[in-house]
Parts: C-alpha cells; sequence; structure tokens
C-alpha cells in the first residue's frame, strides 16, 4: 500500500526543495559491513549467501523510514514494504537476468523462492505487479572486490530506487567483510538515513 504525503507539513520540506532543481540529485558512497554473522548462517543452514545478503539489505531499509518514501514528479508518497529486483546467473552463462519477488518475512524461505523464481525465469526479465518505485535495484560482482560502483540510470532526477552492489568479500582479522555499496537519491535520503540503515544491517547481522 502506498499513501500520499502532504508536502505543507512534511518535516523534509526545505531539503527537499534545495535538492530538486538540481539535475542528478544523486550520490553513491561505499562501506564496509561485517557479514561474518550471515555467512556463518547460510552455512548452518544451507543457504545461498547472495539472496540472504538481498533479502538483508531489504529488510533494513524497511526498518528506516526515510527509505519509504518516494518521489514521483514532486508528489511524494511512502510505501509499506520495499522489493527486492536482483540480477543473477545460470550456471555457466554470461548473460545476467534480473529476478523480482516480495522479501516476506522470512530469511530461509526468501533465499528458497528466490533460488527457485531465478532458475524457472527464461527472460531477461519479467513483469510484475510492482508500481516500480518501490524496488531496489541489486546487482553482484562475485569475481572480484568492489570498492566504488555506479550503474546506468536514464537521468530523471525523482528517480527515487536505491541502487546497492558489493563484490567480493575478504577476510579480514578472522572476521569476513563486504564492500557494499549504494546509490541514492538525496532529494529523499542523506548519511544519517544511510547511518541508521548501515546500524540496522549490522544489528540484523549480529542476531544470526
Amino acid at each position: 500500500m502506498t499513501r500520499e504525503i502532504d508536502m505543507e507539513t512534511w518535516p523534509r520540506k526545505e531539503h527537499y526543495a534545495f535538492f530538486a532543481p538540481m539535475s542528478h540529485p544523486f550520490y553513491s558512497l561505499t562501506f564496509p559491513v561485517d557479514i561474518t554473522g550471515l555467512r556463518r548462517r547460510c552455512k548452518r543452514d544451507g543457504l545461498p549467501f547472495y539472496p540472504a545478503m538481498v533479502f538483508g539489505v531489504t529488510k533494513a531499509m524497511e526498518r528506516v523510514e526515510a527509505f519509504l518514501y518516494k518521489d514521483r514528479n514532486g508528489t511524494i508518497i511512502r510505501h509499506d514494504r520495499l522489493v527486492p529486483s536482483f540480477t543473477d546467473l545460470k550456471k555457466g552463462s554470461e548473460l545476467f537476468h534480473i529476478v523480482t519477488l516480495e522479501a516476506g518475512e522470512d530469511l530461509a524461505d526468501f533465499c528458497r523462492r528466490a533460488k527457485a523464481a531465478s532458475a524457472a525465469q527464461t527472460k531477461l526479465i519479467t513483469a510484475g505487479p510492482w508500481e516500480g518505485d518501490e524496488l531496489i535495484y541489486f546487482t553482484c560482482q562475485p569475481w572480484f572486490p568492489v570498492t566504488a560502483l555506479t550503474n546506468e540510470r536514464d537521468v530523471v532526477p525523482w528517480d527515487s530506487v536505491p541502487r546497492v552492489s558489493w563484490g567480493r568479500w575478504q577476510e579480514r582479522d578472522g572476521r569476513t567483510m563486504l564492500d557494499l555499496s549504494l546509490e541514492l537519491n538525496h532529494r529523499l535520503l542523506d548519511g544519517v538515513h544511510v547511518g541508521k540503515f548501515y546500524q540496522t544491517l549490522c544489528d540484523w547481522m549480529e542476531t544470526l
């Protein structure tokens, strides 16, 4: 479900107005995340790491209020939930496809559904019931560590879909670290919101 936000009473009105005239109000940043707990959980339960990480990032973003707000060319709306849309490769293929499905609330269930959906998909991308701006775009480069990354996009200043990327994890001092890259729209999200997302994601990792 979505609801429209009253711009006149929205606390972010002034900040939105500051960034709104910019033709490219997007920024990117990359930071390390300790994924030791998630890797341990995946090994214990036989879960694939990639969809597990997609699930964790999605749920962490959902728990930070600012990530639920979207810009529809000047109209601000709020979603109740976000939907991951991620690239994947079939074994032996060099051509990716894009899998989109709701995260749900259970890690193992999402991993099973994501694996099945990816295996069954025969097209580059399939249509779904989603409106578009409730999506999160994911991509992974598991062949090498990623320290920064940008994605292709049409220059649409109100594009509110976060881009999330990572590469190969690295072992550091007995912990497994992964550099996570985000691309965000400054009309809606500031560093403080990224900080809340980071802490929420790290806390989730620790509970595993």
